[in-house]
């Protein structure tokens, strides 16, 4: 079985000013330096997904690949862009990971693909909610990809609106394996906590 992952890195970071979160440093390396190599031991290729000027990810020597859906529709049309580079290169799954989580766990992957269904997201544990998705990572049926385009044609922003009408599966990891970095403080604990 064939896999391939998309880095997401297309957001607009307003909470950090609007730059470009991956590239920020931590520990000597940038953000999206450590996820592109935390998830190549885990997959047979990688990719981006981000907009604007593409050509400022020339030096990580990945494809990169834009939304194809306008006006910053979010992380699904990036999934997306993803599935279709992927569809393209006899990828039967896709998966995502985020640009601004460094410490996702290194057998992310290998989780994701004990369940069978056509979607798989990670999920944390929550006090009231039992279990909290983390939706910007996961395992995608290539082939569901023009379902994905009609409901975003149609207007679908949440991932987990179309996801869930898919039949998800979630799989439960440990409460800290996501961390994500939104804020200046976010970067200042990772510096502190995160080896």
């Amino acid at each position: 079985m064939s896999e391939c992952a998309v880095i997401l890195a297309g957001g607009r970071a307003t909470r950090m000013g609007g730059i470009d979160k991956g590239r920020l440093m931590l520990h000597g390396e940038t953000l999206i330096e450590r996820v592109a190599a935390r998830i190549s031991s885990q997959v047979d290729r990688v990719i981006i997904n981000a907009n604007g000027d593409l050509s400022r990810f020339d030096d990580l020597g990945l494809p990169v690949v834009a939304d194809t859906i306008d006006d910053f529709p979010g992380p699904l049309a990036g999934v997306l862009a993803g599935m279709d580079w992927a569809a393209e290169h006899g990828y039967d799954w896709l998966i995502s990971v985020a640009a601004d989580t460094p410490d996702f766990p290194l057998d992310l992957v290998s989780r994701l693909a004990s369940e069978t269904t056509p979607i798989v997201l990670a999920a944390t544990p929550d006090p009231q909610r039992g279990r909290l998705p983390q939706p910007t990572f996961g395992r995608w049926k290539v082939s569901c990809r023009e379902d994905l385009r009609d409901a975003l044609q149609q207007g679908v922003r949440k991932i987990r609106q179309w996801t869930q009408a898919q039949g998800e599966s979630l799989v439960l990891f440990d409460e800290n394996d996501f961390f994500n970095i939104n804020t200046p403080e976010d970067l200042v604990w990772a510096e502190q906590h995160l080896k």
